[in-house]
């Protein structure tokens, strides 16, 4: 279980992509190494749920990493793919609490859509299942300082959105569960071509484990990013937050 203690927070930076300019490769990493050295000295041993000027001080840093890695993401930069031998096996999964599935998946499940969108219009599981669909076998690297890699197929996202008629030039998506999560990202990393609203592991079907019907994938986000068993999406102008960036989590959250 994912737990909320400042020692697990990590201030990663997405880096664009790679430039022949040394001089500009140098920095750029210096600009990440500092952040995320100076980012964790920092939280070590302090706690972000109360109101001192030190844990204002904390959330401005880790606003101020959500600017730069936000600055430094590029569209063109994939996140490294491998063949399907590469997948872990058994592959492990996290954040799945029987008592929130005993009823599995909802028998009147729609996936709901609303905000800055054309067509506001529930959309079924079959339905999903007619937009294009890709396969990506990536990295998922777990804020808890794991990682593994796995096989997800879906629809990207950038097509759903792009389908529903949805403002392009908005700045957030959101993303709610039927078991009470949340998270939300920003629209560019939305529109990456390796986020997906992936519907398959391995070629089966999402159990839930794995995030039953239908689950956010985003390779250039550390894990809890990837919200499972995902109710509605919106898009919106509005900072929406999420269940763990609300308590303390970098929003931005690049791997």
């Amino acid at each position: 279980m994912i737990r909320p203690h400042t020692e697990r927070l990590k201030a990663a930076v997405t880096e664009d992509e790679i430039q022949p300019d040394l001089i500009r490769i140098g920095r750029r990493f210096a600009l990440k190494r500092a952040l995320s050295l100076g980012g964790l000295a920092l939280l070590t041993g302090c706690d972000l749920f109360t109101h001192s000027g030190v844990d204002a001080a904390l959330w401005a840093m880790l606003r101020f990493d959500d600017r730069v890695q936000a600055a430094l993401f590029s569209r063109r930069r994939l996140a490294q793919t491998y063949p399907p031998s590469a997948v872990t096996k058994p592959f492990r999964f996290n954040a799945y609490y029987e008592e929130w599935q005993v009823r599995g998946v909802p028998e009147d499940w729609r996936l709901e859509v609303s905000g800055l969108v054309a067509d506001k219009a529930p959309w079924t599981l079959e339905k999903l299942r007619s937009l294009p669909n890709e396969m990506q076998v990536t990295r998922h690297i777990c804020i808890e300082g794991w990682s593994q890699i796995g096989q997800w197929s879906g629809v990207p996202l950038h097509v759903f959105l792009q389908r529903v008629g949805a403002d392009l030039r908005a700045r957030y998506v959101s993303f709610k569960c039927f078991d009470g999560y949340s998270t939300s990202v920003d629209m560019p990393s939305a529109l990456h071509p390796q986020t997906i609203l992936a519907l398959d592991f391995l070629d089966q079907p999402l159990a839930p484990e794995w995030g039953a019907p239908v689950r956010l994938r985003i390779p250039t986000k550390l894990g809890f990013k990837s919200a499972k068993n995902i109710q509605a999406i919106s898009v919106t102008n509005t900072y929406p937050g999420g269940f763990w960036e609300d308590q303390g989590y970098n929003w931005f959250s690049g791997s």
